[in-house]
Parts: structure tokens; C-alpha cells; sequence
């Protein structure tokens, strides 16, 4: 890994900067296909999944029969597993339910909103190198709690035209039942557009690689609402000299074996740190199965040594990662101080893992510097808010001066007889 010591506030920028493709290049590549899928339908969505997943596939739905093949496949220790993350999942996004209240904001003016479940969302489990079987419970179980009342699912399958088990058993367990074999871009654009098979949703959820997002971000021009543009994962570790080097490592390995395009990085306030987790790395990346994609990761990843706790949170602040491990002494003081991040996760014995899969957070976050913007995703993701205005008659002789005034310097002359015409009734009745 690259170690980087006491950078002038002035490099930061490029310092931090993300691994990224031509723009151009996803951009031309990405629309190729989603106008395909756009007029073409199911039969555009089969042709891509011969292209990019070496798959012939006759049906795109995935059948009762398999559902029930999957169960048999899966370990009943890690359904006990899926069953234990989906109710801690479950109980973190309960707690999230929106309660209206009605507020009188002027005599006789009572506002007041109501939240509504999205009706048709889509998700998008990414399978390629990894089955994410636990993005199922993350997107499912808040789209469930919310109300949604139909859930899609599209995932890639194997080139036996198979879903991966433990992602069907997910959706099971949290109650998803539309299940659809696509991957990459033509899923985003079957979900957008609607095909034969694959309904049309209102709004689409889940990660995925460069393609993906750009594909996400492309649909949401016209056709649906996105969760957020997220791209490949990321993890921030904050340590200081009192730190577990072979935690540290660990964490960072967890996250560059995602892909060759994801990026991990600590900061660090200790030199003798940053050298031990550099050597830890290399002693831990030997050992992991996904040797080879972590590291092309660590390539584009970075041990940044800073001057003292203060510049640790403004670096941190500036890179808004995704996800970020506090590993310091005083992790609370510095957790206050965080503003920019999708998730955070405090002190040594916190490991992203933990909220990849089972306390009971969203692991489907901002990326790519987003969380200065966004949020990650939670049960008011799911949901729109509808405002409500009572105005009695009362009401209309609180505002309705004010109301004529606005409209009539705004220029906007039927807007004011809008109140006019009823401030007229109050005050001759």
C-alpha cells in the first residue's frame, strides 16, 4: 500500500480522489444498452445475459420450483443466520416509522403530513463475484415494513442459468417473491422501462459496479426515482498509535476484496502504525481466497499519516466515505465530529463487517464522496411524504391578506383571486 506522510491540506483533493473509468465510455456503453432493453423488451434482456453472463436463458422469472431447489441447498446454519440478520435488520428499521402531526401554523390553518409507501420499487442484487444474498435482506425487509406493495427483484445467474441459493433463500425469508435472472445494466433498464416479463417500478434500489450506477443514473432522467448514485465500495479506518494493527488490516482487506475498482484507506496520527498495518496487509492478503482482485484495489489505496487528531477528522470530513472505522481512544469525541459518512462504526470490536450483515444498519450506502449529499439507505427510502392543509374560515382571514400580497407581487393575479373570491364570502356572510 501506498503510505503518504503529513499532506498539505492543498493536496487532499487529488489525494483522495476515487479510481474511476471513462465517463465517455460508460456513458456511450451503458445507453447502447437501456435503449435495447427500452424497444425491445425481454428478448433484449436475454441477448445481453448471453453477452455479459454467458447465459441462454429461456424464462427470465425464476420458478417456485427453483425457490424450493434453493432451500435444499442452503445450510440450515445459515438460515439461522439470514433469520437472525433479518429480524435485527428488521427491528433497527421498525423503529424508523414516521408518525404525523398535525400542527395548527395560524388560526383556523392546520398542516399536517402522512407517509406513504412507495408502491412499486425495484431491487438490484448484484451476483458477479459475489452473491450479495445479504443486500436481499437489506432492501427487502424496509421495502416490507413500509408497505411496498410489489417488490422486484433481478439478480444475475450463473451461466447454468441458476440464481445463487443463498440470495433466493434471503428473499424468502424477507418475503420477496418476484424474482427476476438479470444482471448489470439490462436489469436496471427492465426495472425502468418494463419488459414482457419484468415489471415497471417507480423507484430502484441497490449497488452494483460502474455500469450499474451509470445506468441508474441514466434512467433516473426520465423513467424512475434511484435510491443514490452509488458506485464501488469504499472503507475509511481513523487509528491512532493504541490501534489493532491486524484489526486494522483486516478491516481494509474486507473492503479491497470487493473489487479491483474499490478503495480503502487509513488515517492515521502514528508512523509506527502506519507501517505495522502496511506489513499486516501483506501477511493477511496472502491468505484470502480473493488474493488476486484485492490487490488491484489496494493499488488505487493510500495509508495517510496526519499531523494529530484534528487534521484526522478535517481528511475524514473531506473523503466522506462510505464506510468509516473509528478505531481511536476517544472514538465518541471524534464520532460527534463526523459529518460526512454513510456509516460509521466505533471503536476497535466494530468491524464493518458487523454492519455489512447482521446489527441491523443499512450496508447499501452513499459512495464516491456522496454522503456529503446523501443518506444511506433507510425506511423513509421507501416511502414518499404527502402534505395536508385544512384552512377554516378562520384560517382563510389569518393568511389570506398575506396570501393576496405575495401573489400580487409575484405578478401572479389569478393566484391572488384564488383567496380573493373566499376571503370575499368570510367577510360578507
Amino acid at each position: 500500500m501506498n503510505i503518504v506522510k503529513y499532506p498539505n491540506k492543498s493536496e487532499w483533493r487529488q489525494l483522495l480522489e476515487r479510481p474511476h473509468r471513462d465517463a465517455s465510455e460508460l456513458r456511450d456503453t451503458v445507453k447502447t444498452v437501456l435503449d435495447k432493453i427500452k424497444n425491445e423488451g425481454d428478448a433484449a434482456v436475454k441477448e445481453f445475459e448471453l453477452k455479459f453472463d454467458k447465459v441462454e436463458l429461456h424464462s427470465l422469472a425464476v420458478s417456485e420450483q427453483e425457490m424450493e431447489e434453493a432451500e435444499q441447498l442452503v445450510s440450515p446454519e445459515l438460515k439461522d443466520a439470514l433469520v437472525l440478520a433479518h429480524s435485527n435488520i428488521e427491528k433497527f428499521h421498525a423503529s424508523q416509522k414516521f408518525t404525523g402531526k398535525k400542527v395548527e401554523t395560524a388560526p383556523g390553518v392546520v398542516c399536517w403530513q402522512k407517509s406513504v409507501a412507495i408502491e412499486k420499487v425495484g431491487l438490484y442484487i448484484p451476483g458477479g463475484t459475489a452473491p450479495l444474498f445479504s443486500t436481499v435482506l437489506m432492501l427487502a425487509t424496509p421495502a416490507k415494513i413500509a408497505g411496498c406493495k410489489e417488490i422486484v427483484l433481478c439478480t444475475p445467474p450463473n451461466r447454468e442459468g441458476k440464481v445463487n441459493p443463498a440470495i433466493l433463500m434471503a428473499a424468502k425469508v424477507a418475503g420477496v417473491s418476484k424474482i427476476f435472472k438479470a444482471g448489470g445494466v439490462q436489469a436496471i433498464g427492465a426495472m425502468a422501462y418494463g419488459t414482457e416479463s419484468v415489471p415497471k417500478v417507480s423507484k430502484i434500489f441497490g449497488p452494483g459496479n460502474q455500469f450499474v450506477m451509470a445506468a441508474k443514473q441514466q434512467v433516473s432522467l426520465h423513467e424512475v426515482a434511484i435510491d443514490m448514485p452509488a458506485g464501488p465500495s469504499e472503507v475509511a479506518v481513523v487509528a491512532d498509535a493504541n490501534a489493532n494493527p491486524v484489526f486494522i488490516a483486516a478491516d481494509l482487506l474486507s473492503q479491497a476484496e470487493h473489487g479491483a475498482d474499490s478503495q480503502v484507506i487509513l488515517i492515521t496520527t502514528s508512523e509506527e502504525m502506519a507501517s505495522k498495518v502496511s506489513a499486516e496487509v501483506d501477511r493477511q492478503l496472502a491468505l484470502i481466497p480473493r488474493m488476486e482482485l484485492a490487490e488491484k484495489s489496494l493499488q488505487y489505496s493510500k495509508l495517510i499519516i496526519v499531523k494529530d487528531i484534528e487534521e484526522a477528522v478535517d481528511i475524514t470530513n473531506e473523503y466522506a466515505p462510505e464506510h468509516l472505522i473509528l478505531s481511536v481512544d476517544d472514538y465518541m469525541s471524534f464520532a460527534e465530529r463526523v459529518v460526512n459518512a454513510g456509516s460509521v462504526f466505533l471503536g476497535k470490536y466494530s468491524c464493518e463487517s458487523a454492519g455489512d450483515y447482521a446489527s441491523g444498519t443499512n450496508h447499501t450506502l452513499p459512495t464516491s464522496g456522496y454522503a456529503k449529499a446523501y443518506s444511506g439507505v433507510n425506511l423513509d427510502s421507501f416511502c414518499r411524504k404527502i402534505t395536508f392543509q385544512e384552512l377554516s374560515k378562520e384560517g382563510v382571514c389569518s393568511i389570506g391578506k398575506a396570501v393576496e400580497l405575495m401573489a400580487a407581487a409575484e405578478m401572479l393575479d389569478a393566484h391572488k383571486n384564488a383567496m380573493t373570491v373566499r376571503l370575499n364570502e368570510v367577510q360578507n356572510s
